[in-house]
């Protein structure tokens, strides 16, 4: 079915609730979503290549928003009718989504999305219970990072319910993590392991978020992918599609971070650098965070002498054990999702990012 004249009819139109506009090519979860949410209300078209001002800008052709599609209708469940192709417009070539509404309701990864006017809601959203007269910090981090929600590429979405995930656990074990007092570290040896291992998460998934950022800036902007580093046969070939080798670049560009070297990282990657979002204190303060997470992943949070080289001269002994209280690693936390939403933010209008608003 050729969609072409009713798309070339309804370019123009301000977005609605059976319009929405991207100006760039957003990953496959993303695209699955909104056709969630137009299936699940009235249906509805999604149009690559034209900015929410209506200024028409065209798809790169680097990419193929056909694969795209396959790999978001592949997350939906069940799939709606759904209809797509390229559309070429005013000299420019733009990519059209129609989808028709369901008979029944369409959930991506068990998420139910609606159109709601012009937004995307979340009909189902996971509900977080911290218990009465718990930690109370716990639950003033966690309005933070619901805020950090708003308006946050893919990306920024699951990292934050990633943090949230920690302050529940945080929260359900506190008797292990703060048997005295949050403010001081645990004396109990199970409790100890615990807070070692949640700490390396979430500093493991900033990690992630940066690969994954990385991941929609090169899908936005083919052209910022483009560097001098060699790629091997073996490494197109290992990749199914060329959505999970564009994936599979932005996670090779983590490595130098994953060794604990941010400076190198942000001199290496324009795409952030760009942002100038991580001055040298952020630098500093993040160096140190991975450092901590190397000791407690490596080293079962015993210092060693390439630890003390990142800090202050009698900050710390040599061989004795590194240890936080849940206070002092929830700041950790709280300071990277702080660090995460800057970058997003940056990242969202410097390159156009497709961005989901649950309401």
């Amino acid at each position: 079915m050729d969609i072409t004249n009713e798309v070339v009819e309804i370019i123009g139109q301000r977005e609605s609730s059976k319009l929405e506009y991207k100006s760039v090519l957003p990953p496959s979860r993303n695209i699955a979503q909104l056709i969630s949410s137009f299936a699940n209300a009235d249906g509805g078209f999604i149009i690559l290549g034209i900015l929410d001002n209506l200024e028409i800008n065209g798809l790169s052709e680097d990419f193929h928003a056909n694969a795209i599609t396959h790999k978001a209708l592949d997350l939906l469940s069940p799939q709606p009718q759904v209809y797509y192709q390229y559309v070429a417009y005013e000299g420019k070539k733009l990519y059209a989504i129609k989808v028709d509404k369901s008979d029944s309701l369409v959930a991506v990864e068990g998420k139910i999305y609606q159109r709601v006017g012009a937004s995307v809601k979340l009909l189902n959203p996971t509900e977080i219970q911290f218990k009465l007269g718990g930690y109370p910090k716990i639950k003033i981090i966690n309005q933070q990072l619901e805020a950090y929600k708003k308006k946050a590429t893919n990306s920024k979405t699951k990292l934050i319910e990633h943090y949230q995930s920690i302050l529940k656990i945080i929260d359900d074990l506190g008797n292990m993590l703060y048997p005295i007092d949050p403010s001081v570290p645990t004396v109990n040896q199970e409790g100890k392991i615990l807070a070692r291992i949640l700490f390396s998460s979430f500093v493991d998934n900033f990690e992630t978020y940066l690969s994954d950022l990385l991941y929609e800036i090169f899908l936005a902007k083919p052209a910022t992918l483009k560097s001098n580093s060699t790629v091997t046969v073996k490494e197109v070939l290992d990749c199914s599609d060329l959505e999970e080798f564009v994936n599979y670049l932005a996670k090779q560009k983590i490595n130098k971070l994953q060794k604990g070297s941010v400076k190198g990282f942000i001199s290496d990657n324009a795409q952030i650098n760009d942002l100038k979002v991580i001055n040298n204190i952020k630098q500093d303060e993040i160096e140190k965070i991975l450092q901590i997470r190397h000791l407690y992943s490596h080293r079962n949070g015993i210092v060693d002498e390439k630890f003390l080289k990142y800090f202050t001269a009698g900050e710390f002994t040599l061989k004795w054990e590194h240890q936080m209280s849940i206070d002092e690693i929830c700041e950790k936390l709280c300071y990277l999702a702080e660090i995460a939403h800057q970058i997003d933010s940056a990242a969202i209008v410097k390159y156009k990012l497709a961005q989901m608003n649950d309401g």
